[in-house]
């Protein structure tokens, strides 16, 4: 029974019905199954073949579930070295050559030379509040012209306040969850 306390269910896609253990370092808590849908509901039209970066992966729910949906690359970055093994455990289990795992500080990982992503998923612990910071770091060369950027954070707290040019296009609450997906705008001419 424990084992399956630690576990997340890939919801669609190729992998679809697969699960997927995850190490519980404290403070990791999966994305919800019904937040997921909702999310990948929003992302469908865009997430084929999309270079996607997963910060705070944690379980990696958000980033499998991308890559079983189609996207082209994606990239789960965490500092723990637990939940990093698991995660490069979960990539040999599925075979899934279009993810790769990073062992970082998110903060540290977005000061080296950016890789422009179509979407990223931000997920950090709740008491860091650290999405404003990261926010800035991606504006860094991270994000496609017209890049998605979803986030979640306690929805007992006030929402990160978003670059300028950040659109928040969806916005939901499932308990102590507040998710928001993002889409930066093009430059006006």
């Amino acid at each position: 029974m424990a084992g399956q306390r630690n576990q997340f269910r890939i919801i669609g896609g190729q992998w679809r019905g697969r699960k997927l253990g995850f190490f519980p370092a404290p403070g990791l808590r999966p994305t919800p199954d019904r937040v997921r849908e909702t999310l990948f509901n929003w992302l469908a039209p865009v997430i084929d073949g999309a270079r996607v970066l997963d910060l705070f992966a944690g379980s990696g729910a958000l980033g499998f579930e991308a890559a079983s949906r189609g996207a082209a690359q994606v990239t789960l970055v965490d500092s723990h070295p637990r939940v990093v093994s698991q995660l490069q455990q979960n990539v040999r289990l599925l075979q899934a050559s279009r993810m790769t795992i990073c062992q970082s500080e998110v903060l540290r990982y977005l000061d080296r030379p950016p890789e422009p992503c179509d979407i990223v998923f931000l997920d950090p612990p709740y008491q860091t509040r650290v999405l404003e910071d990261c926010f800035t770091a991606l504006e860094t060369g991270w994000l496609t012209q017209t890049a998605w950027i979803y986030f979640e954070h306690d929805s007992h707290t006030q929402a990160p306040s978003l670059p300028a040019h950040w659109q928040v296009l969806r916005n939901k609450q499932a308990g102590q969850v507040a998710y928001q997906l993002a889409r930066r705008q093009p430059p006006q001419e």
